[in-house]
């Protein structure tokens, strides 16, 4: 559900707010800063990121503009960040904090009806992302996520992300990637081209799942 732009300008004549730059690779926000102000995202894209404890570096989440930040952490009483978040390319973001969102929500029943779906959607995309992280193989990783994408109308799969992006969203080299991904053709449970990707054997991939 939309709000028109007058509506919006009606609302933010009456709010605080900052509109703030960031550049790539800088900062936004640190894993465990509390989270008392909303982020939305005029322009660009950030990531989620976080280490693990040997020092391994995952990454959660990419972020595009137009959508808001760990929205789902603005209430509550553990409101912190649960990554650090990082520009992706140059980008620009509304900052509102907790009192003046809370006035907006008051203000407009659509906005509000809006961050209560984005809560319970963020809610759904971290148990599913639970999941995908307790598979210790990288094979059960790989099985999980190409078994989770929607093929295309030929049957192929095509990944939406490179080599390099699944091993910063598995947590792993990208060699490991590269190498699982081989073994996986080698024992005829999938075909690789470039981006292309078809299952061969969905059942013996989805043994992986168990690993």
């Amino acid at each position: 559900m939309g709000v028109s732009n007058d509506k919006l300008l009606e609302l933010f004549a009456n709010l605080q707010f900052q509109i703030k730059k960031y550049s790539k690779d800088e900062i936004l926000a640190i894993q465990g800063d509390e989270v008392n102000r909303l982020f939305i995202l005029l322009e660009g894209s950030v990531r989620g990121e976080m280490t693990d404890f040997s020092g391994h570096v995952i990454k959660i989440e990419d972020v595009a503009a137009p959508k808001p930040l760990a929205g789902a952490f603005l209430f509550g009483s553990e409101n912190s960040f649960p990554v650090n978040v990082l520009a992706n390319e140059p980008v620009k973001a509304l900052i509102i904090y907790r009192g003046e969102f809370l006035k907006m929500l008051r203000l407009n029943e659509t906005i509000q009806m809006n961050y209560l779906n984005l809560v319970s959607s963020k809610a759904q995309f971290l148990s599913k992302k639970i999941k995908f992280l307790s598979f210790k193989t990288i094979k059960g990783k790989i099985a999980h996520y190409l078994i989770s994408l929607k093929p295309e109308s030929d049957g192929t799969i095509r990944l939406p992300s490179s080599q390099q992006e699944l091993a910063d969203l598995f947590g792993v080299a990208r060699p490991s990637v590269a190498r699982a991904l081989g073994e996986l053709e080698n024992e005829g449970l999938i075909s690789a081209r470039n981006k292309l990707i078809s299952i061969l054997n969905k059942p013996g991939l989805a043994k992986y799942l168990n690993e």
